[in-house]
Protein backbone atom coordinates (compact mmCIF):
# COMPACT_ATOMS: atom_id res chain seq x y z
CA UNK A 1 0.00 0.00 0.00
CA UNK A 2 1.05 3.59 -0.59
CA UNK A 3 1.20 6.17 2.17
CA UNK A 4 -0.32 9.64 2.35
CA UNK A 5 -1.23 11.54 -0.81
CA UNK A 6 0.45 13.21 -3.73
CA UNK A 7 2.72 16.03 -2.65
CA UNK A 8 2.85 14.77 0.92
CA UNK A 9 5.91 13.24 2.56
CA UNK A 10 5.64 9.49 3.05
CA UNK A 11 4.98 8.18 6.53
CA UNK A 12 8.40 7.22 7.92
CA UNK A 13 6.90 4.78 10.39
CA UNK A 14 6.53 1.24 9.12
CA UNK A 15 2.80 0.72 8.42
CA UNK A 16 2.04 -2.67 9.83
CA UNK A 17 -0.81 -3.52 7.48
CA UNK A 18 -0.37 -6.70 5.55
CA UNK A 19 -2.45 -9.08 3.44
CA UNK A 20 -3.03 -11.05 6.63
CA UNK A 21 -3.57 -8.73 9.63
CA UNK A 22 -4.02 -10.53 12.92
CA UNK A 23 -7.63 -9.42 13.37
CA UNK A 24 -10.28 -7.68 11.30
CA UNK A 25 -13.13 -6.40 13.48
CA UNK A 26 -16.20 -4.86 11.84
CA UNK A 27 -18.90 -2.64 13.36
CA UNK A 28 -22.51 -3.51 12.63
CA UNK A 29 -24.35 -0.14 12.55
CA UNK A 30 -22.52 3.10 13.24
CA UNK A 31 -23.87 5.87 10.98
CA UNK A 32 -27.12 7.67 11.77
CA UNK A 33 -28.12 7.58 8.09
CA UNK A 34 -27.79 3.77 8.03
CA UNK A 35 -29.60 3.41 11.35
CA UNK A 36 -32.48 5.51 10.05
CA UNK A 37 -32.60 3.41 6.91
CA UNK A 38 -32.74 0.18 8.95
CA UNK A 39 -35.18 1.60 11.48
CA UNK A 40 -33.08 0.83 14.53
CA UNK A 41 -30.41 2.82 16.33
CA UNK A 42 -28.00 1.00 18.65
CA UNK A 43 -27.25 2.26 22.14
CA UNK A 44 -23.68 0.90 22.00
CA UNK A 45 -21.45 -0.46 19.24
CA UNK A 46 -21.63 -4.15 18.32
CA UNK A 47 -19.11 -6.10 16.27
CA UNK A 48 -18.31 -9.18 14.24
CA UNK A 49 -15.01 -10.68 13.08
CA UNK A 50 -13.87 -11.13 9.50
CA UNK A 51 -11.12 -13.64 8.67
CA UNK A 52 -7.79 -12.20 7.65
CA UNK A 53 -7.98 -14.38 4.52
CA UNK A 54 -10.78 -12.07 3.31
CA UNK A 55 -8.34 -9.15 3.03
CA UNK A 56 -7.21 -8.06 -0.40
CA UNK A 57 -5.92 -4.90 -2.05
CA UNK A 58 -7.07 -2.53 -4.74
CA UNK A 59 -7.61 -3.72 -8.29
CA UNK A 60 -8.95 -7.15 -7.33
CA UNK A 61 -12.21 -8.92 -8.02
CA UNK A 62 -15.31 -9.61 -5.95
CA UNK A 63 -16.87 -12.96 -6.82
CA UNK A 64 -20.61 -13.37 -6.62
CA UNK A 65 -20.97 -17.05 -5.73
CA UNK A 66 -22.89 -19.34 -8.05
CA UNK A 67 -26.55 -19.59 -7.08
CA UNK A 68 -26.71 -16.22 -5.26
CA UNK A 69 -28.26 -12.89 -6.25
CA UNK A 70 -27.55 -10.39 -3.45
CA UNK A 71 -23.87 -9.45 -3.42
CA UNK A 72 -23.55 -6.09 -1.69
CA UNK A 73 -20.91 -3.42 -1.14
CA UNK A 74 -20.42 -1.30 1.98
CA UNK A 75 -17.91 1.51 1.70
CA UNK A 76 -16.22 2.04 5.07
CA UNK A 77 -13.40 3.83 6.85
CA UNK A 78 -10.81 1.34 8.10
CA UNK A 79 -8.59 2.01 11.10
CA UNK A 80 -5.21 0.29 11.28
CA UNK A 81 -3.79 -0.11 14.78
CA UNK A 82 -0.33 1.37 15.19
CA UNK A 83 0.37 0.88 18.89
CA UNK A 84 -1.08 -2.11 20.76
CA UNK A 85 -4.14 -1.17 22.80
CA UNK A 86 -5.46 -2.89 25.90
CA UNK A 87 -7.88 -1.22 28.28
CA UNK A 88 -7.17 2.24 26.91
CA UNK A 89 -9.43 5.14 27.95
CA UNK A 90 -11.50 6.94 25.34
CA UNK A 91 -9.44 10.13 25.58
CA UNK A 92 -6.23 8.22 24.66
CA UNK A 93 -7.70 5.73 22.18
CA UNK A 94 -6.92 7.65 18.97
CA UNK A 95 -3.22 7.62 19.88
CA UNK A 96 -3.26 3.88 19.17
CA UNK A 97 -4.53 4.31 15.61
CA UNK A 98 -1.63 4.35 13.18
CA UNK A 99 -3.34 4.79 9.84
CA UNK A 100 -6.69 5.33 8.16
CA UNK A 101 -7.66 3.87 4.81
CA UNK A 102 -10.61 2.87 2.64
CA UNK A 103 -12.36 -0.49 2.87
CA UNK A 104 -15.26 -2.34 1.30
CA UNK A 105 -17.13 -4.68 3.65
CA UNK A 106 -18.52 -7.00 0.98
CA UNK A 107 -21.24 -9.52 1.77
CA UNK A 108 -23.72 -12.01 0.30
CA UNK A 109 -27.19 -11.51 1.78
CA UNK A 110 -28.27 -14.92 0.50
CA UNK A 111 -26.20 -16.49 3.31
CA UNK A 112 -27.17 -14.25 6.22
CA UNK A 113 -29.99 -16.58 7.26
CA UNK A 114 -27.41 -19.23 8.19
CA UNK A 115 -24.99 -16.91 10.00
CA UNK A 116 -27.31 -15.50 12.69
CA UNK A 117 -25.17 -12.37 13.07
CA UNK A 118 -21.71 -13.95 12.86
CA UNK A 119 -21.39 -13.12 9.11
CA UNK A 120 -18.86 -15.94 8.66
CA UNK A 121 -20.45 -17.24 5.46
CA UNK A 122 -21.94 -14.00 4.21
CA UNK A 123 -18.91 -11.72 4.67
CA UNK A 124 -15.95 -13.98 5.30
CA UNK A 125 -15.15 -15.18 1.78
CA UNK A 126 -11.73 -14.67 0.23
CA UNK A 127 -11.44 -11.18 -1.23
CA UNK A 128 -14.42 -9.75 0.66
CA UNK A 129 -12.37 -7.17 2.58
CA UNK A 130 -10.57 -4.92 0.09
CA UNK A 131 -8.36 -2.33 1.81
CA UNK A 132 -6.32 0.61 0.56
CA UNK A 133 -4.78 1.59 -1.72
CA UNK A 134 -3.09 4.32 0.35
CA UNK A 135 -2.63 4.87 4.08
CA UNK A 136 -3.36 8.20 5.78
CA UNK A 137 -1.26 8.97 8.86
CA UNK A 138 -3.79 9.14 11.71
CA UNK A 139 -1.64 11.76 13.48
CA UNK A 140 -2.33 14.28 10.70
CA UNK A 141 -6.13 14.17 10.63
CA UNK A 142 -9.10 14.98 12.85
CA UNK A 143 -11.06 11.73 13.29
CA UNK A 144 -14.25 13.77 13.39
CA UNK A 145 -13.61 15.31 9.96
CA UNK A 146 -12.99 12.34 7.67
CA UNK A 147 -15.02 11.83 4.52
CA UNK A 148 -16.14 8.56 2.95
CA UNK A 149 -17.30 8.26 -0.67
CA UNK A 150 -18.27 5.26 -2.79
CA UNK A 151 -18.85 5.04 -6.53
CA UNK A 152 -20.45 2.24 -8.54
CA UNK A 153 -19.67 2.45 -12.25
CA UNK A 154 -18.51 6.07 -11.68
CA UNK A 155 -21.81 7.06 -10.03
CA UNK A 156 -21.46 8.50 -6.53
CA UNK A 157 -23.68 6.38 -4.26
CA UNK A 158 -22.30 7.08 -0.77
CA UNK A 159 -21.09 10.42 0.54
CA UNK A 160 -20.88 10.94 4.30
CA UNK A 161 -18.49 12.13 6.96
CA UNK A 162 -17.55 10.99 10.43
CA UNK A 163 -19.76 13.81 11.74
CA UNK A 164 -22.61 11.46 10.85
CA UNK A 165 -21.41 8.67 13.14
CA UNK A 166 -23.49 7.65 16.14
CA UNK A 167 -20.25 6.81 17.98
CA UNK A 168 -16.86 8.54 17.50
CA UNK A 169 -14.13 6.48 15.85
CA UNK A 170 -12.02 6.44 19.02
CA UNK A 171 -14.87 4.76 20.91
CA UNK A 172 -14.45 1.61 18.84
CA UNK A 173 -10.81 1.37 19.87
CA UNK A 174 -11.53 2.05 23.55
CA UNK A 175 -14.48 -0.33 23.64
CA UNK A 176 -12.77 -3.24 21.89
CA UNK A 177 -9.66 -2.83 24.00
CA UNK A 178 -11.73 -3.60 27.11
CA UNK A 179 -12.11 -7.14 25.82
CA UNK A 180 -9.19 -7.98 23.52
CA UNK A 181 -5.72 -6.66 22.89
CA UNK A 182 -5.68 -4.73 19.65
CA UNK A 183 -2.31 -5.48 18.13
CA UNK A 184 -0.24 -3.57 15.62
CA UNK A 185 -1.71 -4.12 12.17
CA UNK A 186 -5.18 -5.11 13.36
CA UNK A 187 -7.97 -3.51 11.32
CA UNK A 188 -11.28 -2.06 12.48
CA UNK A 189 -13.96 -1.55 9.82
CA UNK A 190 -16.07 1.28 11.20
CA UNK A 191 -19.45 0.74 9.52
CA UNK A 192 -21.15 2.06 6.42
CA UNK A 193 -23.52 5.01 5.86
CA UNK A 194 -26.76 4.86 3.88
CA UNK A 195 -26.41 4.06 0.20
CA UNK A 196 -24.91 0.57 0.41
CA UNK A 197 -26.67 -1.68 -2.08
CA UNK A 198 -26.43 -4.64 -4.46
CA UNK A 199 -23.77 -5.04 -7.14
CA UNK A 200 -23.78 -7.43 -10.10
CA UNK A 201 -21.10 -8.98 -12.31
CA UNK A 202 -19.39 -6.33 -14.39
CA UNK A 203 -19.90 -3.56 -11.85
CA UNK A 204 -16.87 -1.58 -10.69
CA UNK A 205 -16.89 -0.34 -7.09
CA UNK A 206 -14.55 2.38 -5.84
CA UNK A 207 -14.20 3.62 -2.26
CA UNK A 208 -12.17 6.63 -1.08
CA UNK A 209 -11.46 8.07 2.36
CA UNK A 210 -10.01 11.55 2.66
CA UNK A 211 -9.62 14.45 5.06
CA UNK A 212 -10.60 17.46 2.94
CA UNK A 213 -10.04 20.04 5.70
CA UNK A 214 -6.61 18.76 6.78
CA UNK A 215 -3.36 20.16 5.44
CA UNK A 216 -2.63 18.64 2.06
CA UNK A 217 -6.09 17.01 2.03
CA UNK A 218 -4.65 13.49 2.46
CA UNK A 219 -6.52 10.70 0.70
CA UNK A 220 -6.46 6.93 0.60
CA UNK A 221 -6.92 7.05 -3.15
CA UNK A 222 -9.69 5.03 -4.76
CA UNK A 223 -10.00 1.41 -3.70
CA UNK A 224 -11.16 -0.32 -6.89
CA UNK A 225 -12.83 -3.73 -7.21
CA UNK A 226 -14.60 -5.43 -10.13
CA UNK A 227 -17.48 -7.86 -9.65
CA UNK A 228 -17.25 -11.26 -11.33
CA UNK A 229 -19.57 -14.27 -11.47
CA UNK A 230 -18.51 -17.50 -9.79
CA UNK A 231 -19.32 -20.85 -11.38
CA UNK A 232 -18.61 -23.30 -8.56
CA UNK A 233 -21.87 -24.39 -6.92
CA UNK A 234 -22.19 -24.91 -3.17
CA UNK A 235 -22.06 -28.52 -2.06
CA UNK A 236 -24.53 -30.04 0.39
CA UNK A 237 -22.07 -30.27 3.29
CA UNK A 238 -23.41 -27.10 4.90
CA UNK A 239 -25.90 -24.27 4.61
CA UNK A 240 -26.43 -22.84 1.16
CA UNK A 241 -27.94 -19.62 -0.16
CA UNK A 242 -31.53 -18.68 0.53
CA UNK A 243 -33.29 -15.35 0.00
CA UNK A 244 -36.64 -13.76 0.67
CA UNK A 245 -38.10 -10.32 0.13
CA UNK A 246 -36.93 -9.13 3.55
CA UNK A 247 -33.31 -9.87 2.61
CA UNK A 248 -33.83 -8.22 -0.77
CA UNK A 249 -35.08 -5.04 0.88
CA UNK A 250 -32.14 -5.01 3.33
CA UNK A 251 -29.62 -5.62 0.54
CA UNK A 252 -30.99 -3.09 -1.93
CA UNK A 253 -31.98 -0.51 0.69
CA UNK A 254 -35.68 -0.26 -0.19
CA UNK A 255 -38.54 -2.22 -1.74
CA UNK A 256 -38.49 0.09 -4.74
CA UNK A 257 -34.77 -0.44 -5.38
CA UNK A 258 -35.28 -4.20 -5.04
CA UNK A 259 -38.00 -4.10 -7.71
CA UNK A 260 -40.70 -5.23 -5.27
CA UNK A 261 -44.29 -4.04 -5.16
CA UNK A 262 -45.01 -1.48 -2.43
CA UNK A 263 -46.24 -2.90 0.84
CA UNK A 264 -49.98 -2.63 1.37
CA UNK A 265 -50.69 0.82 2.69
CA UNK A 266 -50.97 0.79 6.45
CA UNK A 267 -53.27 3.03 8.43
CA UNK A 268 -52.50 6.70 7.97
CA UNK A 269 -54.08 9.56 9.83
CA UNK A 270 -54.96 11.83 6.91
CA UNK A 271 -55.32 15.59 7.23
CA UNK A 272 -59.07 15.23 6.71
CA UNK A 273 -59.36 12.66 9.49
CA UNK A 274 -57.18 14.75 11.80
CA UNK A 275 -59.52 17.68 11.23
CA UNK A 276 -62.54 15.56 12.13
CA UNK A 277 -60.86 14.42 15.34
CA UNK A 278 -59.92 17.99 16.26
CA UNK A 279 -63.58 18.98 15.92
CA UNK A 280 -64.91 15.93 17.78
CA UNK A 281 -64.87 16.24 21.61
CA UNK A 282 -63.19 13.49 23.59
CA UNK A 283 -66.44 12.93 25.51
CA UNK A 284 -68.28 12.30 22.25
CA UNK A 285 -65.60 9.97 20.93
CA UNK A 286 -65.64 8.10 24.23
CA UNK A 287 -69.41 7.64 23.99
CA UNK A 288 -69.09 6.23 20.48
CA UNK A 289 -66.38 3.79 21.53
CA UNK A 290 -68.55 2.67 24.42
CA UNK A 291 -71.41 1.95 22.01
CA UNK A 292 -69.00 -0.35 20.19
CA UNK A 293 -68.07 -2.25 23.33
CA UNK A 294 -64.83 -0.42 24.17
CA UNK A 295 -65.05 0.80 27.75
CA UNK A 296 -61.36 0.75 28.71
CA UNK A 297 -59.90 3.33 26.37
CA UNK A 298 -59.56 6.34 28.68
CA UNK A 299 -56.12 7.37 29.95
CA UNK A 300 -57.20 8.47 33.40
CA UNK A 301 -56.03 11.24 35.71
CA UNK A 302 -54.22 13.49 33.24
CA UNK A 303 -54.51 17.22 32.71
CA UNK A 304 -53.21 19.36 29.82
CA UNK A 305 -50.40 21.87 30.34
CA UNK A 306 -52.01 24.34 27.94
CA UNK A 307 -55.49 25.88 28.17
CA UNK A 308 -57.80 24.78 25.37
CA UNK A 309 -55.26 22.14 24.31
CA UNK A 310 -56.44 19.67 21.68
CA UNK A 311 -54.21 16.70 20.98
CA UNK A 312 -54.56 14.43 17.93
CA UNK A 313 -51.95 11.98 16.69
CA UNK A 314 -50.73 8.41 16.42
CA UNK A 315 -48.95 6.81 19.36
CA UNK A 316 -45.20 6.38 19.67
CA UNK A 317 -44.68 4.55 22.97
CA UNK A 318 -42.06 4.67 25.72
CA UNK A 319 -41.93 2.45 28.79
CA UNK A 320 -40.29 3.15 32.15
CA UNK A 321 -39.76 0.51 34.82
CA UNK A 322 -39.31 1.22 38.55
CA UNK A 323 -35.87 2.52 39.41
CA UNK A 324 -33.27 0.00 40.47
CA UNK A 325 -29.76 1.34 40.83
CA UNK A 326 -27.97 -1.36 38.85
CA UNK A 327 -30.53 -1.17 36.04
CA UNK A 328 -30.34 2.60 35.89
CA UNK A 329 -26.56 2.29 35.61
CA UNK A 330 -26.93 -0.03 32.61
CA UNK A 331 -30.00 1.56 30.92
CA UNK A 332 -30.40 5.08 32.28
CA UNK A 333 -27.36 6.82 30.86
CA UNK A 334 -26.07 7.38 27.37
CA UNK A 335 -28.41 7.10 24.42
CA UNK A 336 -31.16 5.46 26.43
CA UNK A 337 -34.71 4.49 25.42
CA UNK A 338 -36.10 7.88 26.45
CA UNK A 339 -33.67 9.80 24.24
CA UNK A 340 -34.17 7.36 21.37
CA UNK A 341 -37.94 7.81 21.53
CA UNK A 342 -37.75 11.60 21.44
CA UNK A 343 -35.18 11.46 18.62
CA UNK A 344 -37.35 9.09 16.58
CA UNK A 345 -40.81 10.62 17.03
CA UNK A 346 -42.28 11.64 13.71
CA UNK A 347 -44.48 14.45 12.50
CA UNK A 348 -47.98 14.18 13.91
CA UNK A 349 -47.07 11.44 16.41
CA UNK A 350 -47.73 11.47 20.15
CA UNK A 351 -45.20 10.08 22.60
CA UNK A 352 -47.16 8.01 25.12
CA UNK A 353 -45.18 7.22 28.30
CA UNK A 354 -45.86 4.44 30.75
CA UNK A 355 -44.74 5.74 34.14
CA UNK A 356 -47.04 3.52 36.25
CA UNK A 357 -48.87 6.59 37.61
CA UNK A 358 -45.72 7.47 39.59
CA UNK A 359 -45.61 11.24 40.05
CA UNK A 360 -42.48 11.42 42.17
CA UNK A 361 -40.18 12.51 39.36
CA UNK A 362 -40.33 14.03 35.91
CA UNK A 363 -40.65 11.88 32.82
CA UNK A 364 -39.62 14.67 30.45
CA UNK A 365 -38.41 18.25 30.65
CA UNK A 366 -37.97 21.28 28.42
CA UNK A 367 -35.04 19.90 26.36
CA UNK A 368 -36.90 16.77 25.33
CA UNK A 369 -40.05 18.80 24.73
CA UNK A 370 -38.04 21.04 22.40
CA UNK A 371 -36.74 17.97 20.58
CA UNK A 372 -40.26 16.59 20.17
CA UNK A 373 -41.54 19.91 18.83
CA UNK A 374 -38.63 20.20 16.39
CA UNK A 375 -39.48 16.72 15.09
CA UNK A 376 -43.07 17.81 14.47
CA UNK A 377 -44.61 15.73 17.25
CA UNK A 378 -48.25 16.40 18.06
CA UNK A 379 -47.61 16.16 21.80
CA UNK A 380 -46.78 13.96 24.78
CA UNK A 381 -48.99 11.91 27.09
CA UNK A 382 -47.52 10.63 30.35
CA UNK A 383 -49.07 9.18 33.48
CA UNK A 384 -46.11 10.58 35.41
CA UNK A 385 -44.75 14.02 36.19
CA UNK A 386 -43.17 16.77 34.09
CA UNK A 387 -40.05 18.75 34.98
CA UNK A 388 -39.67 22.38 33.92
CA UNK A 389 -43.46 22.46 33.70
CA UNK A 390 -43.84 26.15 32.83
CA UNK A 391 -40.93 26.03 30.38
CA UNK A 392 -42.49 23.04 28.63
CA UNK A 393 -45.80 24.89 28.42
CA UNK A 394 -43.97 27.89 26.99
CA UNK A 395 -42.66 25.74 24.15
CA UNK A 396 -46.25 25.28 23.04
CA UNK A 397 -46.16 21.48 22.87
CA UNK A 398 -49.36 19.92 24.26
CA UNK A 399 -48.44 17.68 27.18
CA UNK A 400 -51.00 15.73 29.20
CA UNK A 401 -49.59 14.58 32.55
CA UNK A 402 -50.29 14.15 36.25
CA UNK A 403 -48.60 17.45 37.02
CA UNK A 404 -45.25 19.01 37.82
CA UNK A 405 -42.34 17.49 39.71
CA UNK A 406 -38.78 18.87 39.97
CA UNK A 407 -36.89 15.56 40.35
CA UNK A 408 -34.91 13.92 37.56
CA UNK A 409 -35.89 10.66 35.94
CA UNK A 410 -33.53 8.44 37.94
CA UNK A 411 -35.31 9.10 41.23
CA UNK A 412 -38.19 6.78 40.32
CA UNK A 413 -37.76 5.43 36.80
CA UNK A 414 -35.48 3.53 34.44
CA UNK A 415 -36.08 4.18 30.71
CA UNK A 416 -36.49 0.63 29.45
CA UNK A 417 -38.04 0.22 26.03
CA UNK A 418 -39.74 2.05 23.18
CA UNK A 419 -42.26 1.17 20.48
CA UNK A 420 -43.88 -1.57 22.56
CA UNK A 421 -47.31 -2.00 24.12
CA UNK A 422 -47.56 0.20 27.23
CA UNK A 423 -50.02 0.77 30.06
CA UNK A 424 -50.62 4.50 30.52
CA UNK A 425 -53.18 5.80 33.00
CA UNK A 426 -54.96 2.45 33.14
CA UNK A 427 -55.25 2.05 29.35
CA UNK A 428 -53.30 -0.19 27.02
CA UNK A 429 -51.69 1.75 24.16
CA UNK A 430 -50.11 0.12 21.12
CA UNK A 431 -47.75 1.88 18.72
CA UNK A 432 -49.94 3.36 15.98
CA UNK A 433 -53.08 3.73 18.10
CA UNK A 434 -54.80 7.08 17.67
CA UNK A 435 -54.62 9.43 20.66
CA UNK A 436 -57.07 12.28 21.17
CA UNK A 437 -57.02 14.66 24.14
CA UNK A 438 -58.84 17.75 25.32
CA UNK A 439 -59.93 19.32 28.62
CA UNK A 440 -62.04 16.23 29.42
CA UNK A 441 -59.08 13.85 29.18
CA UNK A 442 -57.32 11.53 26.77
CA UNK A 443 -58.63 8.47 24.94
CA UNK A 444 -57.16 5.73 22.77
CA UNK A 445 -58.87 4.78 19.50
CA UNK A 446 -57.99 1.59 17.58
CA UNK A 447 -57.03 2.65 14.03
CA UNK A 448 -59.68 0.45 12.43
CA UNK A 449 -62.44 2.42 14.19
CA UNK A 450 -61.13 5.95 13.89
CA UNK A 451 -63.11 7.23 10.92
CA UNK A 452 -66.29 5.49 12.01
CA UNK A 453 -66.26 6.91 15.53
CA UNK A 454 -65.13 10.37 14.37
CA UNK A 455 -68.05 10.62 11.94
CA UNK A 456 -70.48 9.30 14.54
CA UNK A 457 -69.19 11.69 17.21
CA UNK A 458 -69.55 14.69 14.89
CA UNK A 459 -73.06 13.61 13.93
CA UNK A 460 -73.92 13.29 17.62
CA UNK A 461 -72.51 16.77 18.22
CA UNK A 462 -74.89 18.20 15.64
CA UNK A 463 -77.81 16.40 17.26
CA UNK A 464 -76.84 17.51 20.76
CA UNK A 465 -76.52 21.12 19.60
CA UNK A 466 -80.04 20.98 18.13
CA UNK A 467 -81.40 19.40 21.32
CA UNK A 468 -79.75 22.16 23.36
CA UNK A 469 -81.48 24.77 21.23
CA UNK A 470 -84.86 23.11 21.90
CA UNK A 471 -84.21 22.99 25.64
CA UNK A 472 -83.11 26.63 25.60
CA UNK A 473 -86.39 27.45 23.86
CA UNK A 474 -88.31 26.08 26.87
CA UNK A 475 -88.99 22.47 25.87
CA UNK A 476 -88.76 19.83 28.62
CA UNK A 477 -85.92 17.32 28.60
CA UNK A 478 -88.25 14.33 28.90
CA UNK A 479 -88.69 12.81 25.43
CA UNK A 480 -86.17 15.22 23.94
CA UNK A 481 -82.92 14.02 25.49
CA UNK A 482 -82.57 11.48 24.04
CA UNK A 483 -85.17 12.21 21.34
CA UNK A 484 -88.24 10.01 21.19
CA UNK A 485 -89.87 9.14 17.84
CA UNK A 486 -91.64 12.50 17.54
CA UNK A 487 -88.58 14.59 18.34
CA UNK A 488 -86.40 12.30 16.18
CA UNK A 489 -88.65 12.99 13.22
CA UNK A 490 -88.41 16.74 13.88
CA UNK A 491 -84.64 16.52 14.06
CA UNK A 492 -84.42 14.52 10.82
CA UNK A 493 -86.53 17.14 9.02
CA UNK A 494 -84.30 19.90 10.38
CA UNK A 495 -81.16 18.11 9.29
CA UNK A 496 -82.50 17.48 5.79
CA UNK A 497 -83.37 21.15 5.42
CA UNK A 498 -79.81 22.30 6.12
Amino acid sequence: MTHGSAGEAADTRRPAIAPRPGKVVAVHISYASRADQRGRRPTAPSYFLKPSSSVTGSGGTLERPAGTELLSFEGEIALVIGEPAYRVPLERAWEHVGWVTASNDVGVYDLRWADKGSNVRSKGRDGYTPLGPGLIDARTVDPGALRLRTWVNDELVQDDTTAGLIFPLAQFVADLSQHVTLETGDVILTGTPAGASVIVPGDVVEVEVDAPTAGGAPSSGRLRSTVTQGDTPFSDVGSGPKVDDAQRVDAWGSREAAGLDPEPESFRLTDELRDKLRRAPVAGLSAQLRKRGLNNVAIDGLRPNLPDAKLVGTARTLRFVPNREDLFASHGGGYNAQKRAFDAVGEGEVIVIEARGETGSGTLGDILALRARSRGAAGVVTDGGVRDFDAVAGIGLPVFSKGAHPAVLGRKHVPWDADVAVACGGATVLPGDVIVGDADGVIVIPPALVEEVADAALAQEDEDAWVAEQVAAGNPVDGLFPPNAEWRARYDRWRESR
